[in-house]
């Protein structure tokens, strides 16, 4: 008999979320909103449809939207052409730019993250036979004095950074941030920062590291979470000429174009819908609102919530008594057909944690909240 406690291998996002379906259930597992894109975002697909776009785009993105985010950035900064690359989502983003720097580094350099991280900054660097460090910040926040010691040590060429991240919603300051891009230069080192879910924040904007004159820094973002397209796998990635000039050739051999019907429905929505602000201040509230609902419950239940700044997920410590993540995640799937991520899969240090998805409909939400009560009251 198999044992249904036994850890599998591979992703646990992806283990959770197919047995909802397989065997039915609440996926507030795997980070896939439970809401419709835009109406008007549909609209515009069906609009061109039978339009000549269903062959291979042009690989550095089409033209118009690369317009659309130039603009959309410009407050910020003044991008080029050159500075910005359309790529199949922010996980193709992520996976390119480790695929350069290890060419330009040579294989074997350690990559840091701060504790507990996205699953792709962790696994990216074990299959090019490097070395991956889970840096755990601490109460206080970073001490930059400790980091510079373990990055020194370590061999550290490369930071990925999330803010706000994935599965804890935490936002880094602009001070720190800062204090992060002076390190990079004075201990020669990268850092990826990724934005997916910075218009995702329960409070203030949280403040972005995107600097085109630094040709150390990459800047990756996404419509996936911001439109509710996971699938449609649109994502971009900003940086200086020099490193894009060297990303584009590998891209043309790897990714090579997202999906040009997709990009053009894209143009279309932005330029007529303010970069889908409407959308997304809906979106907003209702994470905000589902967050606030959640976190309560769970609360209530004994659980500990740490102070979230915003994203997709609830990042909780499991009540007084229980310890084991993932048996809690089996159990409550196998009892009460509602799948969660144990905290395991994001650190070796969260055993004790799990990340619950609160991108779903107010009805999902209730309907599971109704089983984690059961549960508990057995």
């Amino acid at each position: 008999m198999q044992n249904i406690y036994e850890m599998p291998k591979g992703s646990l996002i992806s283990f959770m979320s197919n047995k909802v379906k397989q065997s039915g259930g609440i996926n507030l597992a795997q980070g896939i909103p439970g809401f419709m894109p835009p109406k008007e975002l549909l609209d515009c697909l069906s609009d061109i449809v039978y339009e000549p776009y269903h062959q291979y785009a042009a690989g550095n993105g089409d033209p118009e939207l690369v317009e659309v985010i130039k603009d959309y950035h410009k407050q910020q900064q003044k991008l080029e052409n050159d500075n910005v690359l359309v790529v199949q989502g922010a996980t193709e983003a992520l996976s390119l730019l480790y695929i350069y720097l290890n060419n330009k580094l040579g294989s074997g350099f350690a990559t840091l993250a701060f504790d507990p991280v996205y699953e792709s900054y962790k696994n990216l660097p074990p299959i090019f036979s490097g070395s991956f460090i889970n840096y755990q910040m601490g109460d206080q926040g970073i001490d930059f004095n400790h980091l510079a010691t373990t990055i020194t040590e370590n061999g550290v060429k490369l930071i990925f950074i999330g803010s706000p991240g994935n599965p804890y919603g935490l936002s880094l300051s602009e001070s720190d941030l800062k204090k992060l891009l002076e390190l990079s230069d004075e201990l020669d080192f990268y850092i990826v920062f990724d934005a997916v879910y910075k218009d995702l924040y329960f409070n203030g904007k949280p403040y972005q590291l995107l600097d085109v004159n630094n040709k150390r820094l990459f800047y990756v973002n996404s419509f996936s979470k911001m439109l509710s397209i996971t699938g449609w796998r649109i994502g971009y990635l900003v940086c200086d000429k020099d490193n894009m000039s060297e990303i584009r050739s590998i891209h043309d051999y790897t990714g090579l174009c997202a999906p040009a019907l997709f990009q053009k429905a894209l143009v279309k929505y932005l330029k007529s819908y303010n970069f889908g602000n409407s959308y997304l201040t809906g979106l907003r509230n209702n994470l905000m609102k589902n967050y606030a609902y959640l976190s309560s419950i769970l609360t209530e239940l004994g659980f500990r919530i740490p102070k979230t700044d915003g994203g997709y997920f609830v990042w909780a410590e499991l009540p007084e008594g229980y310890t084991d993540g993932f048996r809690f995640a089996i159990d409550l799937y196998e009892e009460h057909k509602v799948a969660v991520i144990p905290g395991i899969h994001f650190s070796d240090n969260c055993s004790s944690f799990i990340r619950v998805n609160i991108a779903r409909t107010e009805e999902e939400i209730e309907a599971a909240v109704i089983e984690l009560k059961k549960y508990f009251k057995k």
